[in-house]
């Protein structure tokens, strides 16, 4: 499929984002496109390092660029050592204070703040439903101290055990 310049070569639904159907479908992936990926989307870490594992056993190296989602703990790490490019991250904080909020608005039966969804809407086949939409953001090496250990999400003792201490210096954190 292509988007624009973009060119989508395989694309799969992984059952349970599971790390191991992720790495047998980035192996037929490599087999029919003869080890030739430029980058490699992912819905989450976990897929992502199934992936990850995948091209690495078919001696992809460098491994092109990875992209995962939800900061787990190991793609932080494997950011850290050039093993994935990067980690989608939403913030718990804003999220919980907004669904808090909106969870009580709607126990005491008040309408949606329109100020809190910011006029926002998202049509959902049927209706445009009233949405706080949060920004995410993409953790890469150079941005890992500003965002999941600034929000506490993961600490620098979590990141830099064993074979990620040298990275994490390199890193600065």
């Amino acid at each position: 499929m292509k988007s624009g310049k973009l060119v989508i070569a395989k694309e799969y639904d992984t059952p349970d984002w599971s790390p191991v159907q992720a790495q047998s479908e980035m192996q037929q992936a490599l087999t029919a496109l003869g080890n030739k990926v430029d980058g490699v989307y992912c819905a989450n870490d976990g897929t992502a390092s199934g992936a990850i594992a995948a091209m690495k056993a078919a001696g992809l190296n460098p491994v092109p660029p990875v992209t995962g989602q939800d900061a787990e703990l190991a793609a932080i790490q494997r950011i850290l050592v050039d093993q994935q490019y990067m980690t989608v991250y939403k913030a718990f904080k804003p999220e919980a204070e907004a669904a808090a909020e909106l969870a009580y608005d709607l126990l005491m039966k008040k309408a949606v703040p329109g100020s809190m969804t910011g006029g926002k809407t998202v049509k959902n086949g049927k209706i445009d439903v009233p949405s706080v939409l949060l920004i995410p953001l993409a953790v890469t090496k150079d941005n890992i101290k500003d965002t999941v250990v600034k929000d506490s999400f993961w600490t620098v003792q979590q990141i830099c055990i064993g074979e990620y201490a040298g990275a994490c210096k390199a890193a600065g954190l």
